[in-house]
């Protein structure tokens, strides 16, 4: 019974985290980039958006982390389990670094654009943004694929 319950507990919240980084990545951010506004706010906005999703998030990552430990520890811990485990603490690590750097530095690099006086510099400066906000998109995508097989397993374990 307790089994079952931490199993059900394990899927359910291996599906809200998914859910929760498929809804910021393709309606959150592509909404924002329809509002007309510029990048520095479109880039203040996304980190106030990404700071309070943050607290829900850590929470679900680290209640998912949990169960599954609990699920293991309740019927034993196999490969599926193993690889989940390893899986989570990439997802950790790349949901860190990308509120860490990632939304900060963005941040950053959109008011100094807005501020540049010198046209050449504002150029710049929106070049290294578009980068890093490439490479942010980057790892939302892998923090989606590595999700999706946490999914698969949980499902199967």
């Amino acid at each position: 019974m307790l089994n079952a319950i931490a199993h059900t507990l394990h899927i359910i919240l291996a599906g809200a985290w998914l859910g929760g980084v498929v809804f910021t990545t393709t309606v959150v951010s592509p909404a924002l980039k329809s509002m007309g506004w510029d990048e520095a706010e479109q880039a203040r906005v996304r980190s106030v958006i990404g700071r309070q999703y943050a607290k829900v998030g850590t929470a679900n990552l680290v209640l998912l982390l949990v169960f599954a430990l609990l699920e293991g520890g309740l019927s034993g811990f196999g490969p599926a389990l193993y690889s989940e485990y390893a899986l989570l603490a990439v997802l950790f690590g790349l949901v860190a670094s990308h509120g860490a750097y990632f939304g900060r530095r963005l941040v950053e690099l959109a008011k100094a654009q807005q501020a540049a006086r010198d046209p050449e510099m504002a150029q710049m400066l929106a070049l290294r943004r578009r980068r890093l906000q490439r490479l942010s998109i980057g790892i939302s995508m892998l923090n989606i694929l590595i999700s999706a097989v946490i999914m698969i397993l949980v499902t199967y374990t």
